[in-house]
């Protein structure tokens, strides 16, 4: 039996990780969960851990109005303590290295291929990208390090765009119709994902997401539907959109999150072995709790 050590305690990613692997395959791994906000952390002995799987991050940043205390602060949970994780877990002896980057790291491009390079926008995304390559510079051939890039991952409890997208499904009649591509991530693909990439040994960067492409208007429909609520879709509203990604400020950035495209090509996910625990409209069904 692999033992894992998360390194990131209460984290959405991590804690889904340990609930999928006990409910869905119990006895294949043994987790165990470091709180690195600790001071004391680096005292923890890695050395009888197969897999350190690091997850400790700020996410879902503002960058419209902070200070630079603030960015300093992502420099320093984001990029350093990932950096410094990864080196004490290569030093200690740990076979792989699993670390969650972002789609962040590319910076809002719309449609990212195999040859896109990444190009941060802002300092969150720079943050997550200063150490996505810091903890692939670690690997040689006793230490393997994988890297995720995932888009929006969702799921019950998650946090960031998709609970926003449920609650305008609950409280509004219309919606506007647009035509954007967006990928997503169902946070039990993503934990079936791991699985696999832990028990292959996996290494290198990987681009897991759902098996279907997605548009903002039909995910929105499909959530009031779960809801049991009517939702009507129409282009009448789809000019104010268009308005709304041009406003300055944060009108400007929620109406390009939400209706722009943001999508990887699909043969970029595919690692060879099925991954994809349930598809676009049961993942919602699962979500949504109906």
């Amino acid at each position: 039996m692999k033992r894992v050590l998360i390194t990131g305690a209460r984290s959405y990613i991590g804690t889904s990780f340990e609930a999928y692997m006990n409910h869905s395959f119990p006895g294949t791994l043994q987790i165990d969960t470091l709180d690195m906000m600790d001071e004391h952390w680096p005292d923890k002995d890695f050395s009888g851990y197969d897999v350190v799987f690091h997850v400790a991050g700020i996410a879902h940043a503002d960058v419209s109005n902070v200070s630079k205390e603030t960015e300093q602060l992502y420099y320093r949970v984001n990029t350093e303590l990932a950096v410094a994780t990864a080196k004490k877990a290569k030093e200690d002896g740990v076979g792989q290295f699993i670390f969650m980057s972002s789609m962040i790291v590319y910076g809002g491009k719309e449609h990212i291929t195999a040859d896109t390079q990444p190009a941060p926008a802002n300092f969150y995304g720079d943050s997550k990208w200063q150490a996505d390559k810091g903890v692939r510079e670690l690997e040689d051939g006793n230490f393997k390090v994988t890297v995720l890039r995932p888009p929006m991952i969702y799921g019950k409890g998650s946090k960031g765009n998709y609970p926003t997208l449920a609650k305008l499904a609950r409280k509004l009649p219309v919606f506007p119709k647009v035509n954007n591509q967006r990928s997503m991530l169902y946070i039990e693909n993503l934990c079936e994902f791991l699985r696999i990439v832990i028990e292959d040994e996996m290494s290198g960067i990987f681009f897991p997401q759902n098996g279907e492409l997605v548009n903002t208007s039909t995910l929105v429909g499909m959530i009031a539907k779960t809801q049991g609520k009517r939702m009507h879709i129409t282009s009448v509203l789809t000019p104010f959109v268009a308005v709304g990604k041009h406003v300055p400020g944060k009108i400007g950035n929620l109406c390009r999150k939400a209706f722009g495209s943001s999508y990887y090509d699909m043969e970029m996910s595919e690692i060879g072995r099925p991954y994809r625990v349930a598809g676009l409209e049961e993942s919602i069904q699962r979500t949504e709790g109906r």
